[in-house]
């Protein structure tokens, strides 16, 4: 599903959660319970709706990195996206999670090379990023290998959760 676009000038400071494509690789990880950016109710009315633990990808970019960066919107409130974005909806045979993780692999960067058009701006469209041929493991293996990933998420960005602390004495 592809929403409509929406610039920047219409966040408002509260309403409905939305996530700008653009911040999907500027500012969020890999999932999020929480946005930064929010519309009003008439806007939102606008918008795709994206609901708790839908994936939404970025299809536009000024590189080819950047595209098909994606995130899993945890949130308990429905949110919003606009143009450039597609939101994935997880099934019983693929957990959103892992889709999210697979969009930064090396595999899946390889893929969506094959489908990039633009030279300033990249895009591969929906239709385009559908033709990838993703590896779907059981459910089970699915759900250890986002486990593996959460862990080393948390190891390498929380600083309350992350590496434990080294105590140094001057004797």
């Amino acid at each position: 599903m592809r929403g409509n676009g929406f610039p920047k000038s219409y966040f408002t400071e509260s309403g409905v959660p939305a996530i700008h494509y653009g911040q999907i690789y500027t500012y969020y990880g890999t999932y999020t319970y929480e946005t930064i950016s929010f519309v009003s109710d008439d806007t939102a009315e606008k918008l795709s709706k994206v609901n708790t633990g839908d994936v939404i990808i970025t299809n536009t970019s000024e590189n080819l990195e950047d595209v098909g960066k994606s995130i899993v919107y945890l949130g308990l409130k429905q949110a919003v996206t606009g143009g450039h974005a597609t939101i994935f909806k997880p099934s019983e045979m693929i957990s959103g999670k892992f889709f999210a993780y697979y969009t930064q692999t090396s595999h899946f960067a390889k893929s969506k090379r094959k489908y990039a058009k633009g030279t300033n701006v990249i895009d591969v469209s929906a239709k385009d990023m559908a033709k990838i041929i993703l590896p779907i493991p059981s459910l089970e293996t699915q759900e250890k290998i986002v486990s593996i990933l959460d862990k080393f998420d948390t190891l390498t960005t929380s600083i309350s959760e992350g590496l434990p602390r080294v105590k140094y004495s001057i004797l």
